[in-house]
């Protein structure tokens, strides 16, 4: 439990005079102790101290000192001169913070063994934490029970299984929350592990003066008890509710009978509500009065004349400035933006105007046909081509026999070797060489004498290409 020393720059202007008593908390605050400092040693906060324990001794941090330490013995009413406060040994040392490293170790195996012995045991309690002195020979068992146990039984047990000395010592539901800790539903941590030492009973009637509604889940803190914090306030709510008028939960009006449904200590305000109507009513004290001195005198107002409520909110001042981020156009984004959308209407307006059957598709050769009755690929358009070397340094065919056909021997698409002796072609027929004569094809004529492949459209004229100076010299 964090504790703050707000005394600790006070002078002493005697040093005799200095209080001797040390507060020194173990197990991370959970539990504290007074211890006397009769060694006088100069102890601050936080430092690792061996104090006297039961048949040994025992390691603690030292949370208080100085003068603040007798408010604290005021507070819990423990004499600072009182001769069996247990003293303060040394420092610890290394051989000491060892031993409690190890002893804090065995706590929970403890904790689970001993909770498995008194379920065997069949009592209606349950082990909340197991605390072990730094030496080993001692354990403080921390339960909660509803009712009075009978754990003479179970001392004995305990003794035999950890061998050491057992304590038993009850807790409540908020004890033990304190020692688990945690978040409450406010978002910091929980008081009863952080400042609060001092629980008082909380009831529901606090809740009603407060006007809260009864709802078991919102009051409920992690104790599963109702929640400490509702004491907070409730002074100041009992001295603000006496200024309300008593007696004064019925009103008799000519509309039916109001009823008290909760009143308003902050702007003093009491709501009622009429039968057959969920619209409730706020009246003032002095309202409420009169209406009340009406009905003891047995006379029935016309009405209950309810307060209009105004809004506490204030209107937002507008700003004396302008604005003017939504006033600025960058219009060479904008001109650029309608370019690209006119484009885009004009595409669509054209595609949707031209007719299906009168796009034009890319020309296609007619099949040409085979020589042995066997289909063979179309040749490659050789439109728009110019006048190529061919491999060797054989000028291209001349222009009467590009269209010509290959011979038979070329059909498979393979290069045939010239023969021995060579011809040049030269002319419309070629020259003779020394060989064998090999006679060309007469050009395929254009208008008929070849199947030809319906056209599914208009195909636009071939081009001749163009003559070069080898053509004109053939």
């Amino acid at each position: 439990m964090n504790t703050y020393d707000w005394l600790v720059n006070l002078p002493i202007s005697d040093a005799d005079l200095a209080c001797r008593v040390v507060e020194v908390s173990f197990n991370q605050g959970s539990r504290k102790e007074f211890y006397r400092n009769s060694t006088l040693q100069q102890l601050e906060k936080g430092d690792q101290i061996a104090v006297e324990g039961v048949a040994g001794f025992d390691v603690g941090e030292v949370s208080l000192t100085g003068e603040i330490v007798r408010i604290q013995l005021k507070k819990k009413g423990v004499d600072e001169q009182h001769p069996e406060m247990k003293r303060i040994l040394r420092r610890a040392t290394d051989r000491d913070l060892e031993l409690l490293r190890q002893n804090k170790a065995r706590e929970p195996e403890a904790i689970i063994r001993s909770r498995a012995i008194a379920r065997q045991l069949r009592l209606n309690m349950k082990i909340s934490e197991v605390e072990i002195q730094a030496d080993g020979k001692k354990a403080t068992f921390f339960y909660i029970a509803d009712d009075r146990v009978d754990f003479r039984e179970l001392i004995k047990v305990y003794a035999s299984e950890f061998k050491v000395k057992v304590e038993m010592r009850q807790i409540g539901a908020r004890q033990e929350s304190a020692k688990v800790g945690g978040i409450g539903s406010c978002g910091r941590e929980l008081c009863c592990a952080t400042w609060l030492t001092d629980f008082k009973s909380v009831n529901t009637a606090a809740a009603r003066y407060q006007n809260l509604s009864i709802n078991q889940t919102k009051l409920s803190g992690q104790c599963g008890r109702l929640k400490c914090c509702l004491n907070y306030e409730l002074d100041t709510y009992l001295d603000a509710l006496q200024g309300f008028p008593e007696n004064a939960d019925i009103l008799q009006v000519a509309a039916g009978t109001a009823t008290l449904i909760k009143k308003d200590i902050f702007k003093n305000l009491m709501w009622y509500v009429l039968p057959n109507s969920s619209k409730q009513y706020p009246l003032t004290i002095e309202r409420v009065r009169k209406i009340r001195s009406q009905n003891m005198q047995n006379i029935v107002p016309e009405e209950l004349e309810a307060v209009e409520i105004v809004s506490g909110k204030l209107k937002e001042a507008e700003p004396e400035f302008v604005d003017v981020v939504g006033q600025i156009s960058l219009r060479s984004l904008e001109k650029a933006d309608k370019k690209r959308k006119q484009q885009r209407q004009n595409e669509r307006q054209g595609q949707q105007q031209r007719p299906g059957g009168n796009q034009q598709r890319p020309p296609q050769r007619p099949e040409r046909r085979p020589e042995g009755g066997s289909a063979s690929m179309p040749d490659k358009p050789q439109a728009n081509r110019g006048p190529q070397r061919e491999k060797g340094g054989q000028n291209q065919r001349p222009q009467g026999q590009q269209n010509a056909p290959r011979p038979q021997g070329q059909q498979g698409g393979q290069k045939q070797l010239p023969p021995q002796g060579g011809t040049k072609p030269g002319g419309p027929q070629g020259q003779q060489g020394g060989g064998q004569r090999r006679e060309a094809r007469p050009p395929r004529p254009q208008g008929g004498g070849q199947q030809q492949r319906p056209p599914r459209e208009p195909r636009p004229p071939q081009q001749k290409p163009p003559e070069g100076p080898e053509n004109k010299e053939a």
